[in-house]
């Protein structure tokens, strides 16, 4: 609910931005410069201020524009466009958002690393993509956007893939990387698409406690699932930042970036200014 110290509080905030409600404030970076590459001893200097291609890789994400419509103030698309290539084959993204969400979790109380979570996709359409194909039960021809979110609804792993790859298929994937990325995470709740042989059989080789929730046979009309409300939620704000409604990208890797870019900025903003 609105108040009136959260409507100073959101004042504040904009007054320590430069343009956009989307730039870094003061305290977001201070928290992630640190992760940054550092320049080279060798060879000139860059002249790109990082800030600055980082606050235009954000307002791109939450308006949805284009590499060659970005505003004049964020300097020469081709610029931001070659370091935002650069951040994503270091995975900088991803890391900030890991990081982001580590921190959050500590100033929450728990532990940093997740030990539950939630099993979900979403499909979208891809025109541009590659590779796509045909989710027939929502006659979406796109990606499809495998995710496991943690019990609060943050995002610890994602996964794209053609939207013709069934549920557990994808789920799958996401077991394994779990595993390597996330090994303290050990219980997850799904619904009965996820309810397959082949993937109980893989969280079992891997320690996994997979739950099936179900939605109830005496229900009429909507029902909010237990835990499968967490993980639409955050679908939520996910399709906030307008780039991420469609999947616009032509390269996987690049679309899993725009999402780290979405997630990592809401988690920043919470531990920044908590």
């Amino acid at each position: 609910m609105w108040t009136r110290e959260t409507r100073d509080r959101m004042a504040e905030l904009g007054r320590k931005t430069k343009r956009y409600p989307s730039d870094l404030t003061d305290e977001e970076w201070v928290r992630i410069e640190p992760l940054l590459p550092k320049p080279s001893r060798r060879g000139r200097k860059p002249a790109a201020d990082l800030r600055e291609v980082l606050n235009a890789i954000r307002s791109m994400a939450r308006s949805a524009g284009g590499w060659r419509m970005l505003p004049v103030h964020f300097g020469p698309w081709k610029t931001v466009y070659w370091w935002f290539r650069r951040f994503v084959r270091r995975l900088l993204f991803r890391t900030i958002h890991d990081v982001a969400l580590m921190l959050d979790r500590e100033a929450a109380g728990r532990e940093a690393s997740p030990t539950g979570g939630v099993l979900d996709s979403q499909t979208v359409k891809a025109p541009f993509a590659e590779a796509r194909g045909c989710d027939g039960g929502k006659r979406i021809v796109g990606r499809k956007r495998h995710v496991a979110v943690d019990t609060d609804g943050r995002l610890p792993m994602v996964n794209l893939t053609p939207a013709g790859v069934s549920d557990s298929v994808g789920g799958q994937t996401i077991l394994g990387a779990i595993r390597k990325r996330w090994p303290w995470l050990k219980h997850l709740f799904a619904d009965a698409g996820y309810h397959r042989t082949k993937l109980m059989d893989k969280a079992a080789s891997l320690d996994f406690v997979v739950e099936i929730v179900r939605r109830s046979d005496k229900a009429v009309g909507f029902e909010v699932i237990p835990r499968g409300w967490v993980v639409e939620r955050t679908f939520g704000w996910m399709i906030r930042w307008r780039r991420l409604v469609r999947d616009y990208e032509k390269r996987l890797d690049v679309s899993e970036a725009m999402i780290h870019v979405a997630m990592g900025a809401l988690l920043l903003h919470r531990v920044a200014h908590r």
